[in-house]
């Protein structure tokens, strides 16, 4: 896909998914520049990837609104977005489903929801005229759940649904809006976590993820899995929910007695 003279931006592009995308994006021609809270790796990311990068809150509004007015001004308009910026919430031992503090349920909030909204909203008309495309790393845990972790499970299920909205609403103007949900991908974020259940599909490095997503994107394909067996588990849980509680119910059990803690 020749990505010429495109404008990309990639938030949490410092390391891991974001880094892997932003490269390949740079590799197919698009100049990038690069959000994350690491202000080092971001500069050394955007660099290479023919743009910028610097430290930014994309949960703070203001922030990421100045930082895209900020590429805009430097780079051009905004075609192609990728908000990847996420993070989720260590349970501690014994916690329940509600037990994470607020200010970690707030968190999850504002980087793996409001972040893409607030992108969303400064970007989506425009890019649309531009037939742009809007990439939201969701989660396979969005589409399913991730067990040990309530807010990153409710935080990436509305991901998707933010996603879904944006498709609904622009696709008719020219956006193309792309939702991934990976499985277990070696990334910082799963670091410490392996033995769970992300991984029980194996782990996919991060420039295959990539590789996925350009070609989601030269196909204009919404919905961007990376395991074989994510749409399967999917069809299963719509099918008859109350047998896939059951069943991750079952499976909590098992991850409980390997690791031999609390999920």
């Amino acid at each position: 896909m020749d990505l010429s003279s495109k404008v990309a931006i990639v938030t949490g592009g410092a390391s891991g998914i974001g880094r892997a995308i932003a490269t390949a994006l740079h590799a197919a021609g698009a100049r990038v520049a690069i959000a994350d809270l690491n202000a080092g790796a971001a500069r050394e990311a955007g660099e290479a990837c023919g743009g910028f990068g610097q430290a930014v809150d994309v949960g703070d509004e203001g922030a990421l609104v100045r930082f895209i007015n900020t590429v805009e001004r430097k780079l051009g308009p905004v075609d192609i977005y990728v908000s990847n910026a996420g993070l989720g919430v260590t349970d501690g031992p014994g916690w329940g489903a509600g037990d994470a503090p607020n200010a970690g349920w707030q968190l999850c909030w504002d980087v793996n929801v409001m972040a893409s909204v607030y992108a969303a909203r400064h970007l989506a008309r425009s890019m649309a005229a531009r037939d742009g495309h809007f990439v939201i790393t969701a989660s396979a845990a969005g589409l399913l759940a991730q067990i040990g972790d309530a807010p990153y499970s409710a935080t990436k299920a509305a991901a998707v649904s933010v996603a879904e909205t944006l498709a609904i609403t622009h696709g008719d103007d020219g956006l193309n809006v792309h939702c991934l949900c990976p499985e277990g991908v070696r990334t910082p974020l799963v670091e410490g976590i392996e033995g769970g259940a992300q991984g029980l599909g194996g782990y996919m490095e991060p420039d295959a993820v990539a590789a996925i997503v350009l070609d989601a994107m030269k196909t204009k394909r919404f919905l961007v899995t990376t395991h074989e067996k994510t749409p399967e588990y999917v069809a299963m849980k719509g099918a008859d929910r109350d047998r896939w509680v059951g069943g991750m119910r079952k499976l909590r059990r098992m991850l409980i007695e390997k690791l031999g803690r609390p999920m």
